[in-house]
């Protein structure tokens, strides 16, 4: 499994609308997931390690942004016929054993990761109250180690920032994980802001 960073956050860009299947059976738009605060989408899948990694901590933060008025929508964009661990079934199972408290809704078009320009497993994508792009980091410095005590919790306390003043850090450091499982025939269209 290859190993990808993302790019450089490109601030202000808007998010993109999307209409897909949750776990829970609802189709979701970007309109029913943003929070007034602002909206974390985050790219996950179900058998990335760097996603298994993080899981945990990434319930904590985004209950914790929900607090902040800060919303979250996890999308999963592999191929699931390659990678049948990330199907539908699996997604609702590990959204129930998890505890995810936000909508995990399944792109199978990939047409919203290659609309949003998503690269790997994780990818976040912090938006303002006006759905302008503000953070595209990682959620902290551990990758797949367990987290430092003393390390900072990045994702977290950059979207907090976007809550209170509507911008994110200058300064981000680009989340890295397992590439985006394509289909063979999404070639043919490369993501945005894919180089």
């Amino acid at each position: 499994m290859a190993l990808v960073e993302t790019p450089l956050c490109d601030f202000g860009a808007p998010a993109i609308d999307f209409a897909l299947q949750g776990v829970d059976g609802r189709i979701w738009t970007l309109a029913d997931c943003r929070g007034p605060k602002g909206l974390l989408v985050m790219f996950l899948s179900n058998h990335c390690p760097y996603v298994k990694a993080i899981q945990d901590r990434l319930v904590r933060d985004t209950l914790d942004l929900k607090a902040l008025g800060v919303e979250t929508v996890a999308i999963m964009s592999n191929d699931t016929e390659d990678y049948p661990e990330d199907g539908f079934e699996n997604m609702q199972r590990i959204a129930f054993e998890k505890g995810y408290d936000f909508p995990y809704l399944l792109d199978d078009s990939q047409n919203i990761a290659k609309a949003y320009g998503a690269v790997c497993t994780p990818d976040f994508f912090g938006y303002n109250t006006a759905l302008e792009l503000q953070y595209r980091g990682r959620l902290d410095a551990s990758g797949r180690a367990p987290r430092p005590k003393d390390a900072p919790r990045e994702l977290f306390e950059a979207m907090q920032s976007v809550s209170l003043t509507g911008q994110g850090p200058r300064q981000q450091f680009p989340s890295m994980g397992c590439s985006i499982k394509w289909r063979p025939h999404s070639f043919n269209t490369p993501p945005r802001n894919h180089p």
